[in-house]
């Protein structure tokens, strides 16, 4: 089976979602300040893996530079206000827990 360098991209987009996932789950052995519960690890992935094949999305799609980058930027820019959000409720929304 061979690989393309498409493939290479997802597996790297989705090794990624993972790393970031491993950082809060070996900083809880260190300290209690990072307490995540599995919901939190659930939805945290569900947001990364999703962003990533979303991004993967578009970077097979869209073929000109310029589109690219701004739908990626746009892309970024949801994950980091659904994720700020969720962390510390800058918008004050139910999902927050306000």
């Amino acid at each position: 089976m061979e690989i393309t360098n498409q493939n290479k991209r997802l597996v790297t987009i989705l090794a990624t979602a993972i790393a970031i996932l491993l950082i809060p789950l070996i900083a809880m052995n260190f300290t209690n300040n990072v307490n995540w519960k599995y919901f939190d690890f659930l939805v945290a992935g569900i947001l990364l893996i999703g962003t990533g094949i979303t991004l993967e999305f578009i970077l097979r799609k869209i073929k000109t530079l310029r589109y690219r980058i701004l739908f990626s930027i746009a892309l970024f820019l949801v994950l980091f206000l659904i994720w700020a959000e969720l962390a510390v409720g800058i918008f004050g929304t139910p999902f927050a827990g306000s």
